[in-house]
């Protein structure tokens, strides 16, 4: 059963943790095992954000390598090559730590990165970023690379089917890996920090009050669910994990605090393809010479992802139809004898990356960075940006390490646990919706429209645990549908009405 918030009025906390992603998660897991009483809460439901809405790749760090508009431009700026050098050794560290200690939770990929005359990159290039990867990472999870020729590449199903392979050097295949449910990646690090003594809320509305005293910053929490008064929680040290609502977060204490976040939009296209091109990908440049990518998953695929600056509705975001085009007009460009039609595109969907906002780097600065904003009138209180969801692990540390710098912990530290948690009850089985179900518990939701049947029945099995009766179980039925239509269907079959 679901606390009631009055449980928590006048409660002190070591550590207030605002958003459940994957990186606040991963946040709380590691606080939690190190002694402090942490409190973990978000607005929606776990993992609705970003987390949710990535690329799902548990990704080699292969991009953090590709220069600018050429060569020279590390060599002009070398301190862009350190920071890509440093980024890629972190994302094959993550890779590697990931898949030895949670296999269950990945799925190997075979990508394959074509190589034209006229491309930006040469083969020499491209062998020596893999060079540099494997230096970076360990012969226990390999790349497994190879350069291939056209006439091995042609032989190949999916990659057969490129454009232009009389202007084709060579394609480099490399295996990758591929989170298989990345909202699990959040409940587990949140299981695992219940389990040593966090305490975890979803539908939890978080703001900070501008007065601090000598108890720390004074939280103020609103349950979305219930129609019960706010209640206001004391902390010594907020962790701002909010992803693209941080700025919103911090202007609720300090409505002149800076801007920190930069939020780029990625939209996905996913197309059933035929079943000898399972488990193939291809990892490429667009037209605009961004990276694209056509992704396994399950039984589909996907392509995409665009890159466009962000500043709508943030509890919105949706492929809207000059995306759709585009997206597509892409994957014919890359697959042309495909010829995939509109009518092709079984789902949709798209997300906000937090980048940094930086004034120097006109899409946001993808380098992970921790803000300590005492200089901006909110000491203790610390933000990070541009955290993927790859080096979710190493971001946890890190911002455990910061706190560390500034609180000693209460209780004795006990081992961080990355292996999969004994889920019997608590809050993983504490669902609010039918979607919470659908989308975060089972995943099911991703795998493309769910049959009306299909969807009645879940909706009848939650009813019995949440005690819903027919009334309730219609209006989640109707919800989930709403919800499904207006944020993953194509835009020409999107409901039109506005989610809740």
């Amino acid at each position: 059963m679901r606390t009631s918030i009055s449980n928590f009025q006048d409660e002190e906390f070591d550590v207030v943790i605002v958003g459940a992603g994957v990186n606040g998660s991963s946040s709380a897991q590691h606080l939690a095992a190190m002694g402090y009483k942490v409190l973990i809460v978000d607005k929606g439901d776990f993992a609705t954000g970003a987390s949710s809405r990535s690329s799902r790749l548990l990704h080699c760090g292969l991009r953090y390598l590709a220069p600018g508009r050429s060569i020279l431009d590390f060599v002009i700026h070398p301190s862009r090559l350190f920071t890509a050098l440093r980024m890629a050794r972190q994302a094959m560290n993550s890779r590697e730590k990931f898949v030895l200690s949670t296999p269950e939770r990945t799925k190997c990929l075979r990508l394959h990165f074509p190589i034209y005359l006229d491309g930006p990159y040469r083969e020499w290039q491209v062998r020596l970023a893999f060079k540099l990867l494997d230096l970076m990472g360990s012969p226990k999870v390999p790349l497994n690379f190879k350069m291939l020729t056209p006439a091995e590449a042609r032989d190949l199903p999916l990659i057969g089917k490129l454009r232009d392979f009389d202007r084709l050097q060579s394609v480099a295949a490399f295996d990758e890996y591929q989170f298989e449910w990345p909202e699990r990646i959040a409940l587990d690090a949140l299981s695992r920090a219940e389990q040593s003594g966090a305490t975890i809320r979803n539908y939890t509305k978080a703001e900070l009050s501008s007065v601090r005293n000598d108890r720390g910053w004074s939280v103020q929490l609103t349950d979305m669910l219930e129609q019960e008064p706010p209640v206001t929680v004391s902390t010594k040290i907020v962790l701002n994990m909010a992803g693209i609502w941080i700025d919103s977060f911090n202007q609720s204490g300090a409505p002149h605090a800076k801007r920190k976040i930069f939020g780029t939009k990625g939209a996905h296209i996913v197309i059933r393809l035929p079943e000898e091109f399972r488990g193939l990908g291809i990892a490429t440049l667009n037209s605009l010479q961004l990276p694209f990518y056509c992704i396994p998953w399950r039984d589909l695929h996907y392509f995409g992802p665009t890159e466009t600056s962000y500043e709508d509705d943030p509890e919105c975001i949706r492929v809207t139809e000059d995306e759709l085009e585009f997206l597509l007009c892409e994957a014919n460009r890359l697959l042309p004898s495909l010829d995939l039609k509109r009518s092709d595109i079984i789902m949709t969907w798209a997300g906000v990356r937090p980048l940094t906002y930086d004034e120097t780097v006109p899409f946001g600065n993808r380098s992970r960075t921790v803000h300590d904003l005492s200089s901006e009138g909110l000491p203790d209180i610390l933000a990070m940006t541009a955290g993927p969801i790859m080096t979710h692990r190493s971001a946890g540390e890190e911002m455990a390490a910061h706190v560390k710098q500034k609180l000693a912990p209460r209780n004795t530290t006990q081992k961080v646990e990355f292996s999969l948690p004994n889920i019997v009850n608590g809050f993983d089985n504490m669902p609010a919706h039918l979607s919470d179900v659908l989308l975060r518990r089972t995943g099911q939701g991703w795998s493309g429209p769910i049959a009306r049947a299909d969807i009645e029945s879940c909706a009848q099995e939650l009813g019995k645990q949440l005690n819903w009766d027919q009334a309730q179980i219609a209006d989640e039925i109707r919800l989930f549908e709403v919800e499904w239509g207006l944020l993953y269907a194509p835009p020409s079959n999107a409901s039109s009405a506005r989610l809740i």
